[in-house]
């Protein structure tokens, strides 16, 4: 008997159990995989700060390095530059950040069951492929094949490999915009060092081995040593966190980034809500305490997750000959007004300032009118 079992040994299920176990309660987290923290879908770039509000100090095993600039570029080559310093972002090791979390747990009391599955709900408790457990509430971590066969509009699939070459330049985050090669969506060089990085490439209804072939040729001389493909989620969270003694956490309940899919902050931070307000609801004996988790989360993440879900809208309607137009309207002012934001974290702001700004605000109102208005009053 537990007072909490959590199905998914990720960073949201991680510092759910962390919480729980930390307020005294028993709670024990089921990974399907053989250990924590594989496969690593995930591309690895976080704030410092929001490691530090997720209660992490990134260990050097889980530090790779920090990110000094991004590039972006456009369908006809043009390339913006931001100076990145400000936002303090670092690439970290997905796996050992994971591992870490789980040591985070593990010390306050959590326990961990790698190779086992949660199978479905039973009465008064879980039914798993190691036998039936009994809990109190059950804590549904399971990541995007949550969500597969709800809303498979909702869905993309991307291809990350992890490649050695020349071309990767360790501190310099590269992001390619191409509306007929990765529509909906970019391909993407993310560093962990000189000379190594996660090479990705995503988009509506693409072919990802064929589309990350073709990127990595264009590039130049390469050796890949990893290969992971898997879905993302771009439509934002889903309506409901908490279903009867079932709270739903992470990318299981949609809470990564619908602009970039990144979830790191936004997920963990939900584990970490999701975990005190399950303590409150089991101090209180007072299942509708549970409610305090959906409330917090989107008092924190709701607007800004939004307005990222209609920026991206309003990508996916433009067509290469567009997106060129708007790459062209940037001046150097607007690149330093971005990177004088600290906003890695909460970034419509700039999309806004990429999207709105100057000689780029004319065209948007022509080509989405009404759209781009809703946006930019929803920011005030």
């Amino acid at each position: 008997m537990y007072d909490v079992v959590v199905a998914g040994g990720s960073i949201s299920g991680l510092l759910a159990a962390r919480e729980i176990a930390k307020n005294g309660y028993s709670v024990l987290v089921l990974e399907e995989g053989f250990e924590v923290g594989s496969p690593e879908h995930c591309g690895g770039l976080v704030s410092k700060n929001a490691l530090k509000e997720l209660g992490i100090e990134p260990s050097q095993k889980t530090f790779d390095s920090e990110i000094e600039r991004a590039k972006i570029f456009s369908p006809g080559g043009k390339e913006i530059t931001i100076n990145s310093e400000k936002q303090k972002i670092i690439v970290i090791n997905r796996r050992e950040l994971d591992k870490q979390a789980a040591r985070q747990a593990r010390d306050n009391g959590a326990e961990i069951s790698v190779k086992t599955s949660f199978q479905e709900k039973i009465k008064n408790g879980v039914k798993t492929s190691n036998g039936n457990l009994e809990c109190k509430f059950f804590v549904d971590c399971r990541g995007v094949s949550r969500l597969v066969n709800k809303d498979r509009n909702g869905i993309l699939l991307t291809a990350q490999y992890e490649v050695y070459a020349d071309w990767i330049k360790k501190g310099q985050v590269e992001v390619y915009f191409d509306q007929e090669k990765y529509p909906e969506f970019f391909a993407w060089i993310i560093p962990s060092g000189e000379g190594v990085g996660k090479i990705g490439v995503s988009g509506k209804g693409i072919n990802t081995i064929t589309k990350m072939d073709e990127f990595l040729k264009s590039k130049g001389d390469f050796s890949t040593i990893r290969k992971i493909f898997a879905p993302i989620w771009i439509k934002g969270p889903i309506k409901n966190f908490v279903e009867n003694n079932t709270i739903i956490v992470g990318d299981a309940a949609g809470q990564a980034k619908p602009t970039t899919a990144g979830g790191i902050f936004s997920c963990g931070m939900a584990g970490v809500m999701a975990g005190n307000a399950i303590s409150e609801a089991l101090e209180k004996n007072d299942s509708s305490l549970l409610m305090n988790y959906e409330k917090r989360w989107k008092e924190k993440f709701g607007k800004e997750f939004e307005k990222q879900n209609l920026a991206r809208k309003i990508l996916a309607r433009l067509d290469n000959d567009t997106v060129n137009k708007l790459f062209n309207s940037i001046t150097p002012e607007i690149e330093e007004d971005i990177s004088n934001k600290e906003d890695f974290d909460f970034h419509t702001s700039s999309i806004l300032r990429l999207l709105g700004m100057k000689g780029s605000f004319n065209t948007m109102q022509a080509l989405i009118g009404g759209e781009i208005k809703r946006l930019v009053q929803s920011k005030a």
